[in-house]
């Protein structure tokens, strides 16, 4: 066994965010890039000497290049087996599920999410521990401290393994085992949800497409909705390719444009679903009607005893600070604990693992449970075909039934994508001035309850999480809140979220941005954004 040390230097920039390390294809296809950043992973984990490694991604450019790469240096680090999806592909859910199924040490995901692919496009690896989560902040802080000290790395030297066949081989002392990525998920998805309901439902004539974006859920949704629900030609862009199309991966109105006019259409199916590159988002449709991610949490809190998997009530649940407190409004009546974390799967983690939250999301199109230990799209479009299926219902009809069970949160986000990094942190910095000294002030009709730059206490191990996102509520229960976002490569990308609630059931109609177009105007006086972006829209509104 041929093991090669390889001299490096630190790069400055490898500090992990929120999802792990996201640069452009060009800054990992510079020498040593990739390579340093992965050695900084294994030298940063304690006893991974003969552990198992998962490994996969989700089928972006330079995404086989990578894993070739990962598997001669776990070889030559001491890995004694690494469990890596046929293809190269795997969903970042289903990753989290075959880490938890092997109990394997942990895995190595090569996504960067719902960021643009190709040669010109975007890449990112991430690690997730143990329990299949995403790995906390003293991880990654360890992972980047190596990173910044890293003069070596170690690699095998060998030939590239066969990704396209099931098999097993070695690399040096290391076992290699190409797997089925889908199976594993899928027979898990039957454990949780009722697919005899769900093909009744789909052979009395209900129509459904689900929008793979040609990005990892792809080989899942077609295995999954077509040949085990019986949905013959349901999965629309569902060939994973490397640059997704020419799209853009994120299962928004505005990305996901193909299903959006299918679904907004004439004879629209009943039901449409999107998913992200790595197949861990989701956005869900009716005919047309969207459904917006924090409503969505709130009704599969509400029905979530109609799903095998949940009929025993659920423990809690758990939403980001920036999403809707739409939820919230259903845990208060099912007396279930309800809690706020910071932007970021990871803080779910803690959660889950101690039994304190039962499902999660987040505005950013992304749900989940303590099935897996990342938020999961498949999973959501199956939680909400089991809630069709279980009450007969349209999607609109539900919906609309919640709002007048619980009152309507009219919730938007407006994304400034790509602005300058130095204005938007002024805009922040200028913004985090006010704050203590806004309580109290009156804009137009809007009184200020609490403006605050958001922290989080974690209840299981006590760590606290500064500067989250600036809130600012008003008395009447509405709220505006600033982010600048970690998940962009870019420039920096200025999230707006503006929430109003209203219990009559008779102005649950409007257009939510004229509903919200007061809130929209007092946050640009507030914030002067049209002054610091540049812009006079957002990029993206959700």
């Amino acid at each position: 066994m041929n093991i090669r040390t390889v001299a490096t230097t630190p790069f400055s920039d490898q500090k992990p965010g929120t999802s792990g390390l996201r640069k452009s294809v060009t800054t990992f296809q510079q020498p040593h890039y990739l390579e340093n950043f992965v050695q900084s992973i294994f030298d940063s984990l304690k006893d991974c000497a003969g552990q198992t490694i998962v490994l996969g991604g989700d089928g972006r450019y330079y995404n086989r290049e990578a894993i070739q790469v990962i598997m001669k240096m776990a070889a030559a680090n001491g890995i004694g087996r690494i469990l890596v999806g046929k293809s190269g592909i795997m969903s970042t859910p289903a990753a989290s599920a075959i880490i938890r199924q092997y109990k394997a040490y942990g895995g190595i995901i090569l996504s960067a999410s719902h960021n643009p692919g190709g040669p010109e496009g975007d890449f990112g690896i991430k690690y997730n521990i143990t329990s299949g989560g995403p790995a906390p902040e003293k991880v990654t802080e360890a992972i980047f401290a190596h990173s910044q000290t890293i003069d070596s790395y170690k690699i095998l030297e060998a030939g590239d393994i066969n990704l396209d066949k099931l098999t097993v081989t070695r690399l040096g002392e290391m076992s290699v085992e190409v797997i089925d990525p889908v199976e594993p998920y899928a027979r898990l998805m039957e454990s949780l949800f009722d697919f005899d309901s769900i093909r009744k439902l789909i052979k009395n004539d209900f129509k459904l497409c689900v929008d793979s974006m040609h990005a990892v859920t792809g080989p899942y949704a077609k295995d999954i909705f077509e040949k085990r629900l019986g949905a013959s030609g349901a999965v629309l862009n569902g060939e994973p390719l490397p640059d997704f199309g020419g799209g853009h991966p994120d299962p928004n109105l505005v990305y996901a444009h193909d299903l959006v006019e299918i679904m907004f259409g004439d004879n629209a199916p009943d039901f449409g679903a999107a998913s992200d590159g790595d197949g861990d988002r989701n956005m869900i449709l009716g005919n047309n009607f969207f459904v917006t991610p924090s409503d969505s949490l709130a009704v599969l809190t509400a029905n979530a005893t109609l799903v095998p998997g949940y009929q025993d009530g659920l423990a809690g649940v758990a939403r980001s600070m920036p999403t809707s407190e739409a939820v919230d409004r259903v845990a208060d009546k099912l007396n279930i604990a309800c809690y706020e974390t910071p932007t970021g799967w990871k803080f779910f983690g803690n959660l889950l693992d101690a039994d304190k939250a039962t499902l999660c999301g987040e505005e950013s199109f992304g749900t989940g449970s303590n099935h897996v230990r990342e938020k999961d799209g498949l999973w959501a479009v199956l939680f909400w075909l089991n809630i069709l299926a279980a009450r007969g219902e349209s999607v609109e009809a539900i919906v609309k039934d919640h709002w007048k069970t619980y009152g309507r949160n009219y919730y938007s986000r407006h994304d400034y994508e790509e602005v300058d990094q130095e204005r938007a942190t002024e805009l922040m910095e200028r913004l985090r001035s006010r704050l203590g000294t806004m309580t109290g002030e009156q804009f137009g009709g809007y009184e200020v309850k609490y403006a605050d730059d958001f922290s989080y206490s974690d209840p299981v191990d006590g760590s606290v999480s500064k500067n989250q996102g600036i809130r600012i509520g008003f008395t009447d229960g509405s709220r505006i809140v600033f982010r600048l976002s970690g998940t962009g490569t870019k420039g920096a990308t200025l999230r707006l979220y503006v929430e109003s609630y209203e219990p009559d059931a008779s102005k649950h109609e409007l257009d939510t941005q004229l509903a919200l177009k007061p809130l929209i105007d007092l946050a640009q006086e507030i914030a002067q954004i049209k002054e610091y972006t540049q812009r006079d829209q957002p990029t993206v509104i959700t």
